[in-house]
């Protein structure tokens, strides 16, 4: 007999297999992936005692996606509040809970944040490919059919291990939501100082403002107008947080789906904590770029694992 599981009822936007990501396989052409809020997404894991690292499942927007339970199990849900609900009564994020054969989670539309992430006991059940299980459109890699899809009504969600008693998410611990706006920490890269003075001034002292036009791949910023003395450059290695210029003078950062090389100078590159912060930015949101040194967003990485591996 199958492992019981969770039914698809109804397929949301867009509901995608995540883990930490794809890595080693840059050299291909294959991009990175993984969870576009990594914090949101450890911790959901941690909620369940999971390896940090361990498959979930990245919901964007909620848009209406059912899930109904074929057995008991305990799961969590962690980062953004997509008005979800259990058979009906509302059900915060940051938490675990506990479903009943033929109870109904569905999710609705953001309250704060863009994605939320539901882990399962010891990782979504989902085949290895190059070393990871998360979904990538573009590439059509990962995911439940290793095409990079995201969920489909009718498909079963299984996991990989047993319920295990669930932890509490410190309050002081809780991941904060961008709401009226955010300050982005941002690593300068050499190319900055091919921009023109007025340029840089713009670029670190006026808010930026989330674009509609935004995806796993990129999100742009709208603002003002940044020029300078390139214009394009031989195509190079594109890091995650990546702030291109491309010639309408319209940053775009580029984030876990991104391409592997680019040929657009750059500001630099937004940490990893901005990255997340970033993920969770609806449009219109307004964003500062704020300057960092790399030791400041190394000691912020490090902060931000030391909640995890001191446990």
């Amino acid at each position: 007999m199958s492992q019981a599981g969770l039914v698809v009822k109804k397929a949301g936007p867009l509901a995608l297999v995540q883990d930490a990501g794809r890595f080693g396989v840059g050299h291909l052409g294959v991009t990175q992936g993984g969870a576009a809020d990594w914090i949101a997404f450890h911790w959901a894991n941690w909620l369940l005692g999971n390896p940090l690292n361990s498959a979930a499942l990245e919901i964007v927007m909620g848009g209406g996606l059912t899930l109904e339970a074929e057995d008991e199990v305990t799961l969590a849900l962690a980062g953004a509040d997509l008005a979800a609900t259990l058979d009906g009564k509302p059900l915060a994020p940051n938490a675990s809970f506990s479903l009943r054969s033929g109870q109904e989670l569905a999710f609705k539309q953001p309250r704060q944040g863009l994605r939320a992430y539901l882990a399962f006991p010891g990782g979504l059940d989902a085949p290895e490919v190059l070393g990871s299980r998360s979904c990538t459109v573009r590439e059509q890699l990962g995911g439940l059919q290793e095409n990079g899809q995201p969920l489909m009504a009718g498909e079963r969600l299984t996991w990989r291990g047993s319920s295990q008693p669930p932890r509490t998410l410190p309050e002081n611990l809780t991941p904060l939501m961008p709401t009226s706006g955010c300050r982005l920490p941002i690593v300068l890269g050499s190319q900055v100082a091919s921009f023109s003075g007025n340029s840089l001034y713009q670029a670190f002292n006026t808010p930026w403002q989330v674009d509609n036009r935004a995806d796993r791949m990129g999100i742009r910023l709208t603002g003002p107008v940044l020029g300078g003395t390139l214009k394009g450059i031989v195509s190079e290695g594109i890091p995650l947080g990546a702030v291109q210029v491309p010639p309408d003078g319209q940053p775009i950062v580029l984030m876990n789906d991104r391409q592997t090389i680019g040929g657009y100078p750059r500001l630099g590159a937004l940490t990893p904590t901005a990255c997340a912060t970033l993920a969770q930015c609806l449009p219109g949101t307004q964003v500062w770029l704020t300057p960092v040194s790399v030791s400041q967003a190394q000691a912020a990485y490090r902060r931000q694992f030391a909640h995890w591996i001191s446990d």
